[in-house]
């Protein structure tokens, strides 16, 4: 089957204003943000659209959402995305590719979940997701993730298990928001869990891009004693292991283009598999049924675990880390895969400060 290459986002602008008058606005606000239209095989009827906050060059996680675009791509959808939408821009954006025929229209960040919820009772037949999204609405928004408290909760042991100084820390952004909370959460209580004494600093910086706040808030967490560092940033997370790799410190990421920055500093990296739970949810929709619920998966769950630990493609650790830890781990894991460790993080759990 025959492929094009990528259309000219002028294209996409002249094509909506000719095909959508009233629409003009949101057409320069999709060429602004960076709408691109990627031709799949000719026989492909479903179509499929993502938005994303940031670059999906960010090596970090609009890439990764990125990927799982691409994955329907492979698999024969119509896709088409759009990088660097603003919040202003959330429920526009939704609601014009709803309206020219996408089938499933994809916001990869919660912050997109209230657009979501906004114009799902508009278009009762497309499917509308928010990657990492803790809610739902009716029977066509949906919310999908990966489980942040197991993913979380073994970050946790793994660096409160590599700490000489029995003081970690971690960088992160977005406080409150539920999958932060989760994360944040599960690592500072199986971090007290694995080493009861071991001390947990959190900082949270105001924006998830920033490298340069991530990189001074690392630097603070290792003037304070943390020799272990974890986080969960987008473009600011090279920030946070620039930090690391100066200082000379561990510090867990979040994609093989990190380990690459500072492959002796970086513990391991946890791959979140949005190709394989975008895809479950988009056969699911071009099976004819749509979703109207959170759907999480990890460890526990049979279609994809939905991340991963893994430091290159072949081994999931730094050689660094000893034996008997990666076999805790492994025990961890197991345990949260048989449901028999449970936890249920608050936001106390992922205050700021210690």
């Amino acid at each position: 089957m025959q492929h094009s290459s990528p259309r000219s986002t002028a294209v996409l602008s002249t094509a909506l204003a000719s095909q959508r008058p009233l629409l003009a606005g949101i057409a320069a606000a999709l060429l602004m943000s960076g709408a691109v239209l990627l031709a799949s095989p000719a026989a492909a009827q479903t179509k499929v659209a993502m938005l994303l906050p940031g670059s999906i060059n960010d090596q970090s996680w609009n890439a990764t959402g990125y990927a799982g675009l691409m994955k329907m791509k492979e698999l024969g959808y119509d896709v088409a995305y759009s990088e660097n939408v603003p919040a202003a821009d959330h429920v526009e954006a939704m609601r014009d590719y709803a309206g020219r025929g996408y089938k499933i229209v994809i916001g990869h960040s919660g912050r997109f979940l209230s657009a979501a919820q906004r114009v799902g009772p508009e278009f009762p037949a497309v499917q509308f997701v928010a990657g990492a999204g803790a809610g739902s609405a009716g029977s066509n928004v949906m919310s999908v993730n990966y489980d942040d408290r197991h993913f979380g909760c073994q970050l946790g042991v793994l660096a409160a298990r590599m700490s000489k100084s029995g003081k970690i820390g971690g960088v992160y952004a977005l406080e409150g928001l539920p999958n932060m909370v989760a994360q944040v959460g599960s690592f500072r209580i199986c971090a007290k869990q694995v080493r009861p004494d071991v001390e947990v600093s959190v900082i949270y910086i105001k924006d998830i891009e920033d490298a340069g706040q991530a990189k001074e808030a690392a630097f603070s967490l290792i003037a304070g004693g943390a020799d272990v560092l974890s986080g969960k940033l987008n473009a600011a997370h090279a920030g946070l292991i620039q930090a690391a790799k100066e200082k000379g410190v561990f510090t867990t990421a979040r994609s093989y283009a990190h380990t690459a920055i500072a492959p002796d500093q970086i513990l391991t990296n946890v791959i979140e598999k949005w190709p394989d739970m975008y895809s479950v949810v988009a056969n699911t929709v071009k099976g004819g049924k749509l979703i109207g619920e959170f759907k999480m998966y990890g460890y526990d769950t049979p279609e994809t675990t939905g991340a991963a630990l893994e430091q290159l493609p072949d081994r999931a650790f730094n050689p660094a880390v000893p034996p008997a830890v990666v076999a805790e781990l492994a025990a961890y894991q197991k345990k949260l895969a048989a449901a028999e460790l449970k936890l249920a993080p608050t936001r106390e759990d992922a205050r700021p400060g210690k």
